[in-house]
């Protein structure tokens, strides 16, 4: 495992993360090619599909995006959460086709404008890496791909080696409404079965859940995301009975009923800025922050992946297959979409 300095944000809405920390050096593979439109059983059932798409077309492209977020990070170390978070919320809605950083039109919310993406930041970013892949390349790098690679890059950083690999060739949707958000964003209150069936729905599977859910190892979340379990969780003023009753008496103090908007508290106790473990260690201690996080001991299945997580190594690689999956959420490939010229609205129709 090498040491990054790093921050990320992972999967859930409402939540904010912050932290430095350690990758190991983990891959995805399987990696196919083709025409239409894919779902994420494994890169080989995607079409269109491939490492190194634009070699041809357009070959100073990953490296102009390498560049610009490099640059960024060491001054803007949040980055790697914003852009891995808007990757995960792109991904899960409509599929990968970069429809959260479409602009609302004609006064009809966009996903960007939704509660659960309404914090989502580093728009501006995209749009500067767009600005400078047009003037070289115009018309031919698709903000979907400058958005999976932009967050790989990030939370690779600064490591020369990634920690997954990104196939490019997706192309770009038209379509983003607020509307589409409920129902296809995790919630942080849903239990096993919800969220199992929301992944599965996704083309994930249980391991992409629990693996997925691992990079609860680093950031915080706002009070908001778990005050239910802290208050009342029965009916009798009492704190969830599956909650560690010390750390219960813990988050209680940091947010108290009704808690302060801005109050956040590390996903991860003792460990939110380590990228590594402790979170599968921290859920069977009892200690997971977020009722979506004990869920995963809910399940005999995803528990035996816990405790499997909690003292191998075999969650860095299996992060790693779980990020290049869900990079091929039902993207848009061959003629479908559009290559848009700017990100945040698509090209006009003559």
């Amino acid at each position: 495992m090498m040491r990054v300095r790093n921050i990320v944000f992972v999967f859930l809405a409402s939540l904010l993360v912050s932290g430095v920390f350690r990758v190991c050096d983990a891959h995805g593979n399987g990696c196919g090619h083709g025409r239409g439109r894919g779902h994420g059983q494994g890169l080989g059932n995607v079409a269109g599909l491939k490492i190194n798409f634009y070699a041809e077309s357009c070959p100073a492209a990953e490296r102009i995006v390498k560049r610009i977020i490099l640059s960024r990070v060491p001054t803007n170390p949040t980055l790697p959460a914003k852009l891995l978070r808007m990757h995960f919320h792109d991904c899960f809605v409509r599929g990968c086709e970069a429809s959260i950083l479409l602009d609302a039109v004609n006064n009809i919310p966009a996903e960007k404008d939704s509660i659960p993406n309404s914090s989502l930041s580093g728009f501006d970013v995209i749009d500067d890496i767009k600005t400078v892949i047009e003037n070289i390349c115009p018309g031919v790098v698709s903000c979907a791909d400058i958005l999976s690679l932009s967050a790989r890059d990030a939370v690779s950083f600064p490591s020369i080696k990634n920690m997954w690999e990104v196939p490019t060739g997706r192309r770009d949707g038209r379509v983003s409404l607020a509307s589409e958000i409920n129902g296809n964003l995790p919630s942080p209150f849903s239990n096993f079965s919800s969220l199992l069936q929301l992944f599965i729905n996704k083309s994930l599977d249980l391991t992409d859940l629990v693996s997925l859910s691992g990079g609860h190892t680093i950031g915080v979340a706002h009070c908001a995301g778990f005050l239910n379990r802290l208050y009342n969780f029965t009916g009798k003023g009492d704190a969830d009975p599956s909650l560690n009753a010390t750390y219960a008496k813990f988050l209680r103090s940091q947010c108290p009923n009704p808690a302060n908007a801005t109050t956040t508290v590390e996903l991860d106790p003792g460990s939110s800025r380590s990228f590594d473990t402790n979170y599968f260690k921290i859920l069977l201690q009892q200690r997971g922050l977020l009722q979506s996080d004990a869920a995963l001991l809910k399940n005999g299945n995803s528990s035996q992946l816990v405790r499997r997580f909690s003292n191998t190594n075999d969650f860095f690689d299996a992060f790693a297959k779980s990020m290049v999956k869900m990079g091929a959420i039902d993207v848009l490939t061959g003629n479908a979409g559009e290559i848009r010229k700017q990100c945040r609205v698509v090209n006009p129709k003559y």
